[in-house]
């Protein structure tokens, strides 16, 4: 075979180049031998940190006799769903409305014009309720190709041309007032009043609804719905906390809970969760004062920099939910492991503390730890912690997926640089700066953005919408922390782009997640949602609104307007499907508070500005633009006609085209950001 995964940076597809199946890249080559052969494309999707991914492996891929006929019947192309997410949605489209329900290993059957004919999911090596076996299958479709294949690649075409029918652009319906109130309705409604959270089983983390909750919360656009919003997103950020869906010992949250309780996580740790988490809590803690918030903040914030930073100043993609094959190894305790780590007393108070039981709340025996209440003994709490923690690290520990992929780096600068301001950590804004830098100089390639690097070699795949709208976000981030106008002009210069290669020109205010010079798929993929991350759609949009209070001149009125436009988009979709709208309606809540500019003019050393900057972090409400610098600084639009103010260091309060009066002083300046509200409907 010609190993031809073996130079991929992919970790992902490392992990399968000693497989004995005869695996290729996605490339046209690909399908071009698919061709010469006549034989169907096995096309297997899945990412690094995924447990059935690698059940799947152990039980089928790394067998020979599977191999064998897999080698023998088809052309099988491995891909990695983080490095092409273009590929991952067009057929996870052709899963779900094949199957009803979709999920990794994603497994699917193309004709070698990439045209989907049966897909799937997991396939177990034997039958297992009602489902056949993996080689079952691979018998079954290459019979079909050999006996019927006119016919099989006739209902191929067939879905593609359905799929197509039923792919519209969303319908003009603003996401306004009112629409934003039918939202937190909504949300009431389908929230969990006894584990909070929305829905049942499986639960994730809806972390750009509870930025949206705050931010609504903050400006209480209607009677009564601010005071509602809040109490789910804290109900729902004490109990994630608590739960053990967070790692109790070295911050970080899993990405999701198999119950819905919070209790049992599926153990991958992904950087976009924790990346959107940290904002999330950092929000909270800056605007409630919230011991706990602060906590997990800092305790995640540590997580991201400890356990996911790359040598080269990026962030990892994930880490794995398995330890040598084992879901959960590195994580899980029993009461008598705690005992021998702690000995007698504290063992058995860490086990009552942690809710370690001896029947256990995961798999035989073993427990998730929970944190349901404060430790009355602090010192007690940090001494039990530090010695679990050093145990914990001299057991086996999960694999790491160690590429840096470009969008949930722009996620996590971001979060990093929120964070940084609202609890006072230099730390974490150097670290993002870092990571911007990384970004810039390996991902920016001929002016085009590539979705990924590994140990600082940037991969072929082109970027998506997301990694546009994302990355531009957090450079738009660093701008407003830093006041370096190079920031400002390279985000500028991605929103360009994006505006150019991805709109669709048929629905003006509707993108693509592809540009127009990408290659071709059997379709282009389109999708608005906001799901486990943002949609490219609505990172784009986050990101030109924040651009238009940002950059100077006609590139200002020029990304409201595309802001303005894709809003007008959205409103359907936030009010029929509030859970997978929360980057919209976090957007929405910034461009209906203007969005909130406030710039502090005055030297760089002037105690005045650095306590009036401060206030200003502390005190605007979520999706502002807050930036100090010096009057009328080179490259920074904001300090524009800002002068200083009878010699002082002045703040200048604006909501989109209304500005107060400059102040000099913090007690003024935290009364005016008090009082900016958006007149009442």
């Amino acid at each position: 075979m010609a190993h031809r995964l073996a130079d991929a940076t992919s970790p992902y597809l490392l992990q399968h180049a000693d497989n004995p199946v005869d695996w290729w890249q996605w490339s046209p080559e690909a399908f071009e031998e698919a061709r010469r052969r006549d034989v169907p494309v096995l096309l297997s999707i899945g990412y690094a940190a995924c447990h059935w991914c690698h059940v799947m492996a152990h039980e089928s891929f790394e067998d020979e006799a599977t191999a064998a006929v897999m080698n023998e019947n088809f052309v099988n192309i491995k891909v990695d769903r983080e490095e092409r997410p273009d590929v991952d949605a067009v057929y996870m489209e052709a899963t779900q409305a094949m199957t009803g329900q979709g999920g990794w290993p994603m497994t699917c059957f193309l004709t070698p014009d990439a045209e989907p004919f049966h897909c799937g999911t997991y396939y177990p090596s034997a039958p297992l309720h009602g489902m056949p076996s993996f080689r079952q299958l691979l018998d079954a479709v290459a019979s079909a190709w050999r006996e019927r294949g006119g016919e099989v690649r006739q209902a191929a075409t067939r879905v593609v041309e359905q799929l197509s029918a039923q792919r519209t652009a969303l319908p003009e319906s603003f996401l306004d007032d009112e629409v934003i109130a039918t939202a937190v309705s909504r949300l009431h409604a389908e929230s969990d009043p006894d584990h909070a959270g929305f829905g049942g089983a499986p639960k994730f983390p809806p972390s750009m609804v509870l930025e949206f909750l705050l931010r609504h919360q903050e400006r209480q656009s209607a009677p009564g719905s601010g005071h509602t919003a809040l109490e789910m997103a804290e109900a729902t950020c004490e109990a994630m906390a608590r739960g053990g869906i967070y790692d109790q010992l070295a911050g970080g949250f899993a990405r999701y809970s198999v119950d819905s309780a919070w209790v049992v996580p599926h153990f991958e740790k992904m950087l976009y969760d924790n990346a959107l988490l940290l904002r999330v809590y950092a929000h909270l803690a800056r605007r409630r004062e919230s011991p706990l918030a602060e906590r997990v903040a800092r305790e995640t914030a540590a997580f991201l920099l400890r356990d996911l930073r790359t040598p080269e100043g990026g962030f990892a993609a994930s880490l794995d939910a398995d330890t040598e094959g084992v879901e959960g190894l590195t994580y899980v305790w029993t009461p008598e492991q705690l005992a021998e780590v702690l000995g007698e007393a504290d063992g058995a108070w860490a086990a009552e503390l942690f809710e370690v039981t001896e029947s256990g709340t995961f798999e035989q025996g073993t427990s998730t730890l929970q944190l349901k209440r404060d430790p009355d003994d602090p010192a007690r709490w940090r001494r039990v912690r530090d010695a679990l923690y050093e145990a914990r690290s001299r057991r086996p520990q999960p694999g790491k997926d160690d590429k840096v992929v470009t969008s949930w780096n722009g996620m996590a600068i971001t979060a990093l640089v929120e964070a940084s301001t609202a609890l006072g950590e230099p730390e974490w804004l150097a670290a993002a700066e870092q990571a911007a830098k990384l970004l810039v100089e390996r991902h920016l390639v001929d002016q085009r953005l590539r979705r990924s690097s590994r140990d600082g070699v940037v991969g072929a795949a082109a970027g998506v919408l997301e990694d546009y709208g994302c990355l531009a976000d957090g450079l738009l981030s660093l701008h407003q922390a830093t006041g370096e106008p190079r920031w400002l002009d390279v985000a500028c210069s991605l929103l360009d782009t994006a505006l150019e290669q991805f709109a669709d020109s048929d629905n003006p205010g509707a993108y693509f997640d592809t540009a127009a010079d990408s290659e071709e798929l059997v379709r282009r993929p389109s999708d608005p949602t906001d799901n486990a991350s943002p949609s490219g759609a609505s990172s784009l949009t986050s990101a030109l609104l924040t651009a238009s209070a940002l950059a100077g001149g006609s590139a200002a009125q020029r990304y409201r307007h595309a802001a303005e436009q894709a809003l007008s988009r959205a409103g359907l979709l936030a009010e029929r499907a509030a859970r997978f709208a929360g980057h919209w309606l976090s957007t929405a809540e910034a461009l209906a508070h203007g969005p909130l500019q406030v710039a502090v003019a005055g030297p760089e050393d002037d105690g005045d500005r650095a306590a009036l900057l401060e206030a200003a972090w502390r005190h605007s409400p979520g999706g502002a633009v807050v930036l100090a610098g010096e009057p009328e600084a080179t490259g920074v639009p904001l300090l524009a006609d800002r002068p200083l103010v009878g010699g002082s260091a002045a703040a200048y309060v604006c909501r989109g085209y209304l500005c107060d009066r400059p102040v000099t002083g913090v007690d003024d300046l935290v009364e005016t950001l008090g009082r900016v509200q958006v007149p009442q409907s």
